[in-house]
């Protein structure tokens, strides 16, 4: 069943005037510029998703024909997979081999093949799987968390051949990748720095508890060589993506106490970091319009389990903007390469598990409600 608006809760819909037939001129044109203010950023929002228990982080192609998202719909695994879905024709493909745990897809600019986080060569994955399995088998409940499983490493997926190539290969959680618009590059984000040293009591026990904290974000050649690390603060850097024209990344930024989070920019070397939102509240998943002009995120302002989408200008220097307005989760969002529609992944469901979303975009209205050209 496609949403309704009211179920999406869209901010900004346009309102509804009704004026009386001898109105002035004067009124008429008031009631035309209230209504241009209203104007709705999203429209015709409908579902892309539906297989399965669940769906998210759906992004598309280069020339927006295709989106990787993953899944929880193979059978025999109880954890996400990787898919790729041709627009045009709905054809759903999965790229990952099926067995251990997948997240953060992307497609090469060429669109010969992809990258995700897996733990495919964990001698451990069956083991972890049929663990899972037993749990929710069992009726027990665990508040939902992020596994930094250490085992998860950079794979790349030959479309053509069937072939995977590992690019990390090392101790720690390496995922939330993305290639750079050319395809040379792949930014991604990792803890590995807390495997590559002896390290203190505290600094173990902190591992064992939260091996998020450790978390950087690091560049490296598509063919995995050459790797960088870019961030070096105390707490969670990670999500990293690129600008369009692969000047910036874009990421989030965790407090020291993983309390809160803000959405951060910095050049591709690393150098001129700037952080854009000042919420307090857990601010996540960035991804720039495709002008470069402004980027939207997921943000809990609203209420701990209440995400909505606000987008703030490229440069912080205003207010962020409200983009959603429903109870539940909106975010993880991704613009179409023309600019004109929105992805994003929300519990806007018959079952309240999230999904994958599309509608149009209204990016002049955006331009206007964020004060720029």
């Amino acid at each position: 069943m496609q949403p309704s608006f009211s179920r999406l809760g869209l901010a900004g819909g346009a309102v509804a005037l009704s004026l009386a037939a001898c109105a002035s001129v004067h009124d008429a044109d008031r009631a035309a510029a209230a209504a241009s203010q209203d104007a709705p950023l999203i429209a015709n929002p409908r579902q892309l998703t539906f297989e399965g228990l669940r769906s998210g982080e759906g992004y598309f192609s280069a020339d927006g024909a295709a989106m990787i998202f993953q899944a929880e719909r193979e059978a025999d695994n109880p954890f996400y997979q990787m898919y790729v879905m041709d627009l045009e024709t709905g054809d759903v493909r999965r790229v990952s081999p099926g067995h251990g745990k997948t997240t953060c897809g992307w497609i090469h600019p060429t669109q010969e093949r992809v990258l995700f986080g897996s733990t495919q060569d964990d001698p451990d994955a069956a083991a972890k799987m049929a663990d899972e399995f037993a749990f929710r088998e069992s009726g027990e409940t665990r508040r939902y968390s992020w596994d930094f499983d250490p085992t998860f490493d950079i794979q790349e997926h030959d479309l053509a051949t069937g072939g995977y190539a590992n690019l990390t290969n090392a101790p720690g959680y390496d995922a939330e990748g993305a290639y750079s618009p050319d395809g040379s590059r792949i930014v991604f984000a990792s803890n590995r720095s807390a495997y590559e040293r002896e390290l203190s009591a505290d600094d173990q026990a902190r591992l064992d508890r939260d091996p998020s904290y450790f978390m950087e974000i690091y560049v490296m050649d598509a063919d995995g060589a050459n790797v960088r690390r870019l961030t070096d603060a105390p707490g969670y850097d990670g999500g990293p993506f690129w600008s369009p024209d692969g000047s910036k990344i874009v990421w989030r930024r965790f407090s020291e106490d993983g309390r809160t989070a803000e959405v951060f920019t910095m050049n591709a070397d690393g150098s001129d970091a700037r952080q854009l939102t000042d919420l307090g509240f857990m601010s996540w998943a960035p991804m720039f319009h495709p002008s470069g002009d402004y980027v939207i995120f997921s943000t809990n302002v609203q209420g701990h389990r209440n995400f909505e989408l606000y987008m703030v200008d490229a440069a912080g220097a205003r207010e962020p903007v409200r983009v959603t307005d429903r109870e539940g989760f909106d975010g993880l969002p991704m613009f179409h390469p023309d600019g004109d529609k929105l992805a994003w992944t929300s519990t806007a469901t018959d079952a309240g598990m999230s999904q994958i979303f599309l509608a149009d975009w209204n990016d002049a209205e955006a331009r206007r409600r964020l004060g720029i050209e």
